[in-house]
């Protein structure tokens, strides 16, 4: 497989069963388990995915930088001990 399309199935991978279970854990807590409560959370899934879906390759790289540069600043801290 090309490399080009690990970096979407890879986060399609991790974003589809977070956003599932956070639209069930959001679902129930709110509405508890009554009648229609799959249909809500499938409702509510439907929009959260794709949301965190575009929004994960927008925080992705910045996280990476961000962790880059605290590992750096570690690294160095402790070369100096």
């Amino acid at each position: 497989m090309k490399n080009k399309y690990l970096k979407h199935i890879n986060t399609l991978l991790v974003v589809f069963p977070m956003t599932l279970i956070m639209a069930a854990v959001g679902i129930s807590r709110n509405y508890g388990f009554q009648d229609g409560w799959m249909y809500q959370v499938l409702n509510t899934w439907s929009v959260m995915f794709p949301v965190a879906y575009v929004a994960a390759f927008i925080i992705i790289p910045v996280a990476k930088r961000l962790t880059e540069k605290v590992a750096a600043k570690a690294e160095q801290t402790v070369d100096r001990s």
